[in-house]
C-alpha cells in the first residue's frame, strides 16, 4: 500500500469533544471498527478514504472514535500500524460531519492523534508516534502537536509532546 501524507487538521485541543455550536464537552470512546461498522459509517457521510482497504490490510489497525452512548455514530476514524519502536499512523480523517464551517464537534483529529500516543505508551514506545505530512500542514503539525519534522515530510510525536496530548485527553479518574 502507497504511504499516505496526513491532511487532517487539528482544529483544537479539547478535553474530549465539544459540541462547536453549544461548547458543551462529550466523553469519547476509542475502539476497533468493524466492517460492518464501516458500511454503516458511509450511510451518514462519505469519506475521502477508502477505509475498508485500510481495513483489509492486516498489517493496520483501524479504529473509530464515538461518543460514549452513541456509538453507531463514528465522528473519525484512524488507522495505525505497529512499529519496532513506535506507532505509526497511516490516515487519520475527521466524518464529514466534523469538517469546515458547520461541523458539529471540534477536538476529532486531536483525540485520535491522543489515542496513537496512549497505544504507544500501552505498548512500551514511550509515546512515540510517527506519521507523514503534506508539505502545507508541517507546521501546524508542529503548533498544534508539538510534532518534529524529520525530514521529508516525515514527523515524529516524542516523548513529551505524547504526554501533553495524553494527560489532556485521558484525564485520570
Amino acid at each position: 500500500m502507497v504511504e499516505k501524507r496526513q491532511d487532517f487538521m487539528v482544529d483544537r485541543l479539547t478535553d474530549s469533544i465539544c459540541n462547536v455550536k453549544s461548547g458543551d464537552s462529550f466523553q469519547t470512546t476509542v475502539a476497533l471498527v468493524s466492517e460492518v461498522e464501516l458500511d454503516a459509517a458511509s450511510q451518514f457521510g462519505t469519506w475521502k478514504f477508502d477505509w475498508k482497504t485500510e481495513f483489509r490490510d492486516i498489517s493496520r489497525e483501524v479504529y473509530k472514535l464515538t461518543l460514549n452512548g452513541n456509538e453507531d455514530i463514528i465522528q473519525g476514524l484512524i488507522s495505525i500500524s505497529i512499529k519496532p519502536d513506535f506507532v505509526y499512523m497511516n490516515l487519520v480523517e475527521n466524518a464529514t460531519f466534523n469538517i469546515g464551517r458547520g461541523k458539529v464537534y471540534e477536538g476529532v483529529a486531536g483525540n485520535l492523534v491522543a489515542f496513537a500516543c496512549r497505544l504507544s505508551f500501552q505498548r512500551g514506545y514511550n509515546g512515540f508516534v510517527g506519521f507523514l505530512a503534506k508539505s502545507k500542514l508541517i507546521e501546524h503539525y508542529s503548533t498544534t502537536l508539538g510534532a518534529d519534522h524529520i525530514g521529508g515530510g516525515r514527523m515524529i510525536i516524542d516523548n513529551e509532546a505524547a504526554n501533553e496530548l495524553v494527560s489532556k485527553y485521558y484525564k485520570m479518574k
